[in-house]
């Protein structure tokens, strides 16, 4: 702790006890006198270069009435139960803030008690908010329920409604629920006041109540009273930021909160101090919080998402004002949009990490397809193409009919079939493996590290899956289900190993669960290689979560996309007998059916025929195949709301080192029994293969388990892996990575002056690719394939003395390797 830190913290100790002290004296605290002198004029926000007029805010709601109907209706739906006094927050439905009547779906409309979990029962003590123990659920609950009604979101909505409809009701029951809360919340007492992040997205919310009731004459007086509420919140924010406490989504929060008031309201005292220390944090914040490649570092989609979205309103109201945006924060902006449309270009952006159940603007966005918001605001600010971006309604009452013109044009070019790309984002330890055969589809990978710090948002899912495929979610993420309980194990069993689809060992997780926002003996994971080729994506990293135990146990995977599949390959290197599990959680609107012992197929539940559908298949006649089991789980859609899902479970007690694989196979329509392919394992010293075998085809996976050349069967090379198609008794895929060359039947196919990163041919589509430099290939390859070379894009003829060859220069492809043992033997 330095000086600057221990002077802010004395400084924020001594206005809690100075404030204290003054309300126990009688000195009304709340609000703040507003500088009479008008000469500033007011900076805009919602509706630009206009003067709040009533045309305004009623062009935007026509806007969303015609072109989201449906968003419109449910806006009012919503208005009309916070008129009852029913509230839908977080992952909850239908909630009522009365004790005595906090059931749910009950008609009761008294006052709201804003200091209570209706959930729990449990109601927060009105005592000075720094002594309130807000994570004690004995006395307060689960704070979030509470501290989520606080943040007047819901009086948003009601100021939209307004709009929508034109009718007053939805006003006059604004007005007397803000004025309820200031009488119930008198500073410096309650829960309400315990968190100046909560403070600020109060304070968003009334700004953005008072932009939509700027030209209703009737809200005039209210927007008087409103005024010095607000400011003395801004002072709020400005006394406590989250610099030491939470300098994370906490602190942005804040800060953009504070830039939002010294920006719109320069008659503020404070306003021009507020305006320039908040957009300088927001501006200093993008470049510490937010990873180079743009994954934000707290290692969670929602909090990425979040943080986003501070940045895109703040970036937002700069630009509405006349205030110069650095390229460096633009760019920095635009990385972050990049990491939600990589996530989201074959199904909606699964989740990773913490799950927190809010988001700014409208709080009911918080489900995994909402995710993919931000792109909406993107595509209309930096005029980008986001395939997976879509008009929604934040996007209308922000830009008006621009959001239209750009997301709903009105003679829109029909879409082609989106083309998937692999992507990784080495920083943030986020790959993206995808291809567009038979449809879009995506694997992300997690290899980053677990958090920052104590890692409270992050989970331990240290190389965990995820997989979208046309449009829809496969394997999922679990949630979060809820931060704080009654049993800690209500949190630490979804943020727990267990929870994830990854190698669980002796039933313990990766990291060591510590209090709710953090962990102990955390796991450094490493990605060792990335190869994205134009006709396969291959990917191996491990990490070293296990090695606390008293036989250390490393984890290593291998996935590997090609031939229209998916190969997944689980390593645990040790010396002792261990229990090992491979967990795969699959989307709750699937279904699960056992063909036979260790082959599963999943399809959505009533699946017509033509409809994708996916095989996961474990090898024959291993532990692995009788000890695969289908069954249910709960996943946690959204904080606090929970449903079963299909689960597989693959597990055995093995002496190690040992190892297995998973294929996931896509597919257009049903299969019959009698052809879903068989999964063999064979091992030889040098090299394990597996090989997928049907009528038609097979797939030979070769990996080596050292340095040395391997063989097996008539293939021999000193490649990393190898991967083979044949269709037909011909080779229709060949893909080889490391090395220098390949041999068939003791005869040369491949050579190379030097190691290649990788090497791929593909018939169907003439692909040949290699990189770096060049690799011949003699004339026994045209014997293989059936194929001339000469044809073939990048060959080109060179001499060789023992066999005729022709060679393939260097193409498009990225590969990244790290220095590191790559052997399999312990």
């Amino acid at each position: 702790m330095d000086w600057e830190e221990v002077s802010v913290r004395v400084r924020q100790e001594f206005h809690k006890q100075s404030d204290l002290l003054k309300h126990r004296m009688g000195v009304r605290a709340g609000a703040i006198r507003l500088n009479k002198n008008r000469a500033t004029r007011p900076g805009q926000f919602l509706f630009p270069g206009s003067e709040f007029s009533a045309r305004e805010g009623s062009d935007r709601a026509q806007l969303l009435r015609q072109h989201l109907p449906d968003k419109a209706s449910e806006i009012l739906r919503e208005a009309d139960e916070i008129c009852g006094h029913r509230f839908r927050l977080l992952g909850y439905e239908h909630l009522v803030f009365d004790l005595a009547n906090s059931s749910v779906g009950s008609n009761n409309s008294k006052d709201i008690d804003w200091h209570l979990d209706p959930v729990h029962r449990k109601r927060a003590p009105l005592d000075p908010w720094f002594k309130i123990p807000f994570l004690d659920f004995a006395m307060v609950g689960d704070h979030k329920i509470t501290w989520e009604l606080n943040r007047h979101q819901h009086l948003v909505t009601l100021a939209k409604a307004r709009l929508l409809s034109g009718d007053k009701k939805y006003e006059r029951e604004l007005m007397a629920e803000w004025r309820s809360w200031v009488k119930a919340n008198p500073y410096p007492l309650g829960i309400n006041w315990g968190s100046t992040l909560e403070v600020a997205f109060r304070s968003l919310s009334w700004i953005w109540v008072d932009q939509l009731l700027a030209g209703t004459p009737e809200a005039a007086q209210f927007r008087a009273e409103l005024m010095p509420a607000l400011a003395f919140h801004g002072r709020y924010i400005e006394r406590y930021l989250s610099t030491y406490f939470s300098p994370n989504t906490h602190l942005l929060g804040e800060v953009v909160a504070l830039f939002f008031l010294g920006t719109l309201y320069p008659q503020m005292p404070g306003a021009a101090r507020w305006k320039e220390s908040g957009w300088k944090i927001v501006l200093h914040e993008a470049t510490r919080q937010v990873r180079p490649d743009g994954v934000y570092f707290e290692q969670s989609l929602y909090y990425h998402v979040y943080a986003l979205d501070f940045f895109l309103y703040a970036r937002l109201l700069a630009a509405r004002n006349g205030m110069k945006i650095p390229p460096a924060f633009d760019a920095a902006l635009e990385r972050m949009l990049d990491v939600v449309a990589a996530l989201a270009q074959a199904g909606p952006a699964e989740g990773f990490g913490d799950d927190d159940g809010g988001r700014l603007w409208n709080p009911r966005r918080n489900r995994t397809e909402q995710m993919t918001d931000p792109l909406a605001l993107g595509a209309v600010m930096y005029a980008r193409e986001f395939s997976a971006a879509r008009l929604t309604e934040e996007a209308i009452w922000l830009f008006g009919g621009q959001a239209v013109e750009t997301l709903a044009p009105p003679h829109p070019i029909a879409p082609a079939s989106p083309v998937a790309r692999s992507v990784a984002f080495p920083d943030g330890g986020v790959y993206v493996l995808a291809d567009s055969q038979p449809y879009a589809q995506a694997m992300v990978v997690d290899a980053g590290p677990q958090g920052v710090g104590r890692s409270g948002h992050g989970h331990a899912d240290a190389l965990s899956l995820r997989l979208a495929m046309d449009g829809r979610r496969w394997l999922v993420d679990s949630g979060s289900g809820v931060y704080i309980s009654k049993d800690p194990a209500d949190r630490d069993t979804f943020r727990g190993t267990g929870a994830h689809n990854t190698v669980r060992v002796d039933e313990v997780d990766q990291a060591v669960a510590g209090e709710p926002f953090s962990w102990t003996h955390l796991p450094t994971t490493r990605a060792e290689n990335w190869v994205a080729g134009k006709s396969f994506t291959y990917f191996v990293g491990s990490h070293n979560g296990y090695a606390r135990l008293a036989d250390p146990v490393l984890h290593r995977r291998h996935v590997l996309n090609a031939g229209g599949l998916w190969l997944v390959r689980d390593v645990a290197l040790g010396r002792a007998e261990h229990e090992l599990e491979i967990r795969w959680h699959f989307a709750s609107d699937l279904e699960v059916q056992t063909l036979e012992s260790g082959r599963v197929q999943i399809s959505k539940a009533g699946a017509a025929s033509g409809e994708s559908r996916l095989s996961l298949i474990v090898p024959e006649e291993t532990v692995w195949q009788a000890a695969t089991e289908v069954s249910r789980t709960l996943l946690s859609p959204a904080y606090g709301a929970f449903e079963p899902a299909p689960l597989v479970r693959c597990h055995a007690r093995v002496l190690l080192p040992a190892e297995t694989a998973t294929v996931l196979v896509p597919r257009s329509g049903a299969i019959c029994r009698d052809d879903e392919p068989r999964l063999a394992s064979m091992r030889q010293a040098a090299v394990q293969v597996y090989e997928l075998d049907s009528h038609h085809e097979s797939h030979g996976f070769f990996f080596a388990l050292g340095d040395e050349t391997w063989s097996f069967g008539p293939w021999s090379s000193d490649a990393r892996v190898l991967y083979c198609r044949i269709d037909n008794d011909r080779l229709a895929h060949l893909v080889v990575i490391g090395g220098k060359q390949v041999a068939f039947q003791g005869q040369p196919l491949l050579t190379a002056a030097g190691p290649f990163a990788f090497f791929e041919w593909r018939r169907q589509d003439a692909v040949t690719n290699a990189s770096p430099g060049r690799v011949s290939v003699t004339s026994l390859f045209e014997t293989l394939t059936g194929d001339s070379p000469s044809s073939a894009e990048g060959f080109h003829h060179e001499s060789s003395k023992s066999v005729s060859s022709k060679s393939v220069s260097s193409d498009q492809g990225s590969s990244k390797q790290v220095s590191s043992p790559y052997v399999e033997k312990h």
